[in-house]
């Protein structure tokens, strides 16, 4: 097979994979009481993917770290800019959490729907990703098919545990889940795109790497932050508190874990 075919064909059975493995893990919830718990492991996820992952490849690959730190900067703040302007247009829809009567907000308690916000925003994010994930597919293959290989595999691996967080996220935000696994699998597109796009124009794509991960990075933080972690605090109990704690360090494990046995060299 010729290196374009290795790339194509690793980074969409990648995708596949990632996202088909973490769907089973996730759709499967039975009820809104299981997503809401699963909210704090997907917390977690996020996090570690953007501090243990994104964040430390966008540092390795650059030479202007400061740089860097002002990108994922100023990508929280048009992320929060974004998140208002989705607010605006569902408050003018009469969608908006203020024109909710009180009894609705009360009883939103258990998953808090924020009429898709988070979940566009971490589609996003992912977007930006699995893009960079497809050019470092493509970079591994251009060196050596069995490296390629092996950075596929690896970046499946560490794929999962962020795409099981993504539906999390998405099924809290309101989305049903074939729409949950829809846009997933339209973000998968993305390592496609960024492999082929990379085969013909590494060179200069080379420096656009640091950046986009920085980006990616804020998205995940954002999301985690400010949409996430805020509907926690509807549940103050020192139990409820605690279990949310343990999920959190879970889903920072998991990533570090499969980062530490299937990290990738690039």
């Amino acid at each position: 097979m010729s290196v374009l075919t290795w790339i194509i064909l690793s980074s969409v059975l990648g995708a596949l994979l990632s996202i088909g493995l973490a769907a089973l893990l996730t759709l499967n919830a039975r009820s809104n009481t299981w997503i809401s718990i699963l909210v704090s492991y997907a917390i977690g996820a996020l996090l570690g993917a953007a501090f243990l992952n994104a964040l430390p490849e966008a540092l390795e690959l650059s030479a202007e770290p400061r740089q860097l730190t002002l990108i994922m900067l100023c990508g929280i703040l048009v992320f929060f800019i974004l998140e208002k302007l989705l607010i605006w247009r569902h408050c003018h829809l009469g969608e908006c959490e203020v024109h909710e009567p009180a009894a609705e907000i009360t009883t939103s308690v258990v998953v808090n729907h924020d009429h898709g916000r988070s979940g566009m925003m971490i589609v996003l994010g992912d977007t930006f990703h699995n893009f960079v994930d497809g050019i470092l597919i493509a970079a591994a293959f251009m060196a050596d098919i069995q490296l390629g290989i092996i950075t596929a595999i690896a970046i499946t691996a560490h794929e999962i545990p962020q795409e099981a967080g993504d539906f999390i996220i998405l099924l809290n935000s309101g989305f049903s889940r074939a729409r949950a696994l829809w846009f997933n699998l339209l973000s998968g597109v993305a390592t496609v795109l960024g492999g082929v796009l990379a085969y013909f124009m590494l060179n200069q794509l080379d420096h656009l790497i640091a950046p986009i991960l920085a980006l990616a990075a804020a998205s995940m933080t954002y999301v985690a932050m400010a949409d996430l972690i805020p509907s926690l605090h509807k549940r103050p109990e020192i139990g409820a508190t605690i279990q949310q704690v343990i999920l959190i360090v879970l889903g920072i494990g998991t990533v570090w874990l499969v980062g530490a046995y299937f990290g990738h060299n690039h």
